[in-house]
């Protein structure tokens, strides 16, 4: 019998899970249960978030991998930040880049040296319970026994095979074996599976990620790059550690809104937030031009500023205190009306992603990675089944930009966990997936909580808008009529898109000790507790 995996003609509801002990929710059921089987065991909730990402590397890899950044918001008692991102090459030459006008998508050209396995070590090291080798044994069985792929997973290994299938050139080959062994994509409910990123999790678990980074796994991307034209070394590997950052916030009415400072743009969410404060938008239903269009051209004007200002934090010329003034952002207020501003200029003068969540009565945790566009690079180190990000996408070629492509630099990032607070007591993690969707499904998720009193399960339903650039603007099919009639009559140029365009989130809010944890509906996902 065949089945439509994708086929969904009629409205379902999901309902929030309420749990007292501990929950997880993650775009992907099987790596849910590897975070519950993590506390079943008798570990903490950074044991079930590190499980659980190691695991989605295997079950979604359409979206991340072990050759992926990440970022992590911890709780456990204060809030502490962890920046994965690695820096390009030492060796980068800028006129490798002299034939593009952009920055490339795919090709060690986009390559920076991987984060995600150094995030997973420092997390657990610092508040780790159960064994390091323990997070790895539900990655490691799935990689080696193959699991059904999920339906969304599916689909997007699909989109991608023309991207991937099409390029002929060496450092290509071992990829399109590993991920698209038929000459095509896996098809839902196909088992899938690798044999090879199976030994390289072993590997990573048995020397605490030292492998990855000075060992035998290090000496394999370092050779393949040599082999196939890169400039990624063994050097640049040795040299990367991650940053311990604090977290930067804004006040949102009742609640503090936490993101990673730069390089990533969580601060245009919190930009975003700050032109909103004073608009009373709760005067408008949630589901009116109104509201739609003010947290739009909010996040335009925050947007406009981000990609003119924000990088490297070594590189910026502009501090995160002046870009969060609340002042500057009263002035801001004033360039909003009742139209849409044609091009949202920057005011201050120069001077294919996962996200989870976890919590236990002590801990909570907000984690993201990410192999950037869908599955990276399209390379992938010989036997080792590491499917290396393309991170370096996110630099430009602009010349004297903050954000321009050198040597030793972390890219501007597109990846941001998210977390919140009141009244200096946790509420919980959250976050929505999806390049710069990201600080928008932030927004929206927050004004959802705030202004329109939603549980975490309905924010996360809720239709969703995406700003793209100028007046362009898309909304999630389903979206009321008025709504878009009434914002092509403000001027925004709308256009009407499948739910895949829209981020998928996570949710666990702590309320009166109890957690409430949801799990996005335009993904395969899942959220447990109990």
């Amino acid at each position: 019998m065949q089945f439509n995996y994708n086929y969904y003609p009629y409205p379902s509801q999901r309902r929030v899970i309420l749990a007292k002990n501990c929950a997880v929710a993650t775009s992907q059921p099987l790596a849910t249960l590897a975070g519950i089987e993590m506390f079943q065991a008798g570990g903490n909730a950074v044991d079930a978030a590190i499980a659980t990402a190691i695991t989605l590397t295997v079950v979604e890899p359409t979206s991340n991998g072990i050759g992926g950044d990440a970022f992590a918001i911890i709780w456990d008692g204060k809030i502490h930040g962890i920046n994965g991102s690695g820096k390009s090459p030492k060796t980068l030459s800028l006129e490798a880049y002299s034939e593009f006008k952009k920055m490339p998508n795919l090709g060690w050209l986009t390559v920076t040296v991987p984060g995600a396995v150094s995030v997973w070590y420092d997390v657990w090291k610092r508040w780790g319970k159960l064994p390091f080798e323990q997070l790895f044994t539900s990655a490691i069985s799935y990689a080696k026994n193959g699991f059904p792929v999920s339906p969304v997973t599916a689909e997007i290994w699909k989109r991608k095979e023309t991207v991937y299938l099409n390029n002929k050139r060496p450092e290509y080959q071992y990829f399109q074996q590993v991920f698209f062994p038929k000459e095509r994509a896996p098809r839902a409910g196909e088992i899938w599976g690798s044999l090879l990123h199976a030994e390289t999790l072993e590997d990573i678990a048995n020397t605490g990620g030292e492998s990855f980074y000075k060992g035998k796994i290090a000496q394999k991307i370092n050779n393949f790059s040599a082999d196939t034209g890169g400039y990624l070394t063994s050097a640049d590997l040795v040299a990367h550690d991650p940053l311990w950052v604090t977290p930067i916030a804004t006040e949102y009415k009742q609640l503090k809104v936490w993101e990673m400072p730069p390089n990533t743009q969580g601060i245009a969410a919190l930009m975003a937030l700050n032109i909103l404060e004073g608009l009373n938008i709760e005067q408008y239903e949630r589901d009116s031009v109104e509201s739609f269009h003010y947290q739009i051209e909010a996040m335009k004007l925050a947007f406009a500023d981000v990609y003119s200002h924000v990088s490297d934090c070594d590189y910026m010329k502009v501090s995160n205190t002046n870009l969060l003034d609340k002042n500057y952002a009263k002035e801001r207020q004033k360039l909003l009306s009742n139209q849409a501003i044609p091009l949202a200029n920057p005011g201050i003068n120069q001077g294919g992603t996962v996200y989870l969540c976890t919590a236990d009565s002590e801990l909570m945790v907000s984690f993201i990675q990410s192999n950037y566009d869908s599955f990276g690079s399209g390379i992938l180190i010989p036997e080792t089944g590491i499917a290396l990000h393309n991170r370096g996408s996110g630099f430009t070629l602009q010349k004297g930009h903050p954000n321009q492509i050198a040597a030793n630099k972390r890219p501007f990032h597109t990846i941001i966990p998210g977390f919140l607070t009141q009244n200096d007591e946790p509420l919980g993690p959250f976050g929505v997936m999806g390049a710069p969707m990201q600080p928008q499904g932030h927004l929206q998720m927050v004004v959802n909580l705030t202004d329109y009193q939603m549980n975490p399960q309905t924010a996360l339903d809720a239709p969703r808008w995406r700003f793209l650039q100028g007046n362009s603007v898309l909304l999630e099919r389903g979206t009321p009529s008025e709504i878009i009639e009434g914002l092509g009559e403000r001027g925004h140029n709308v256009k009407l898109a499948p739910a895949i365009m829209f981020g998928k989130g996570q949710m666990i809010l702590k309320n009166n000790g109890i957690l409430i944890a949801g799990s996005e509906p335009r993904a395969d996902g899942l959220a447990l507790g109990y």
